[in-house]
């Protein structure tokens, strides 16, 4: 996670990102608008040693267009989050994503990510360790696994449904 300037207009990162991930590294940086512009920021990512990055940004337009793009030209597959980044208009946001796809960036959904990192319901994580998680970040698809618990539990499930938690 970073952040372009704790002290400047954008501020620290929220609390709450920092506690749902406690060992994360921060890399602050020192007022870079693009993250990529940040040598620090650029480790980092290269020492993962992945080819696939999943980005989101407080603004779709800046944030998470600017480094997604740079991502790209540096080789990198990225996974752009449109649900966790936001911005000031639907006109912003269509045209930030539209600019990102033509530059072969993913723009896809929070269930999407999910589902494309697990790949497997009986995988670990899977099934048992997600739909909690579904459950709290993704209401209406834990109002669907609430429903198909209680067919479960009051025995309406349908034929072939047994083995799903």
């Amino acid at each position: 996670m970073t952040t372009s300037s704790e002290t400047g207009p954008n501020g620290p990162l929220p609390n709450e990102f920092l506690k749902m991930y406690p060992d994360v590294s921060v890399v602050k940086r020192q007022g870079e608008v693009n993250a990529w512009d940040n040598a620090e920021f650029r480790d980092a990512i290269k020492a993962t040693n992945k080819s696939q990055i999943i980005i989101a940004g407080i603004v779709t337009d800046v944030c998470t267009a600017f480094c997604a793009l740079s991502l790209r030209d540096a080789g990198y597959s990225v996974w752009a989050n449109h649900e966790a980044s936001g911005t000031t208009s639907i006109d912003i946001r269509e045209q930030a994503n539209d600019r990102m796809r033509e530059a072969g960036v993913h723009v896809v959904s929070y269930f999407a990510v999910i589902c494309e990192l697990m790949r497997d319901w009986r995988s670990t994580p899977g099934a048992a360790e997600l739909l909690p998680v579904l459950d709290r970040y993704y209401p209406a698809y834990g109002m669907i696994t609430r429903a198909h618990l209680a067919a479960i539990n009051n025995g309406t499930i349908l034929p072939g449904q047994e083995a799903i938690p």
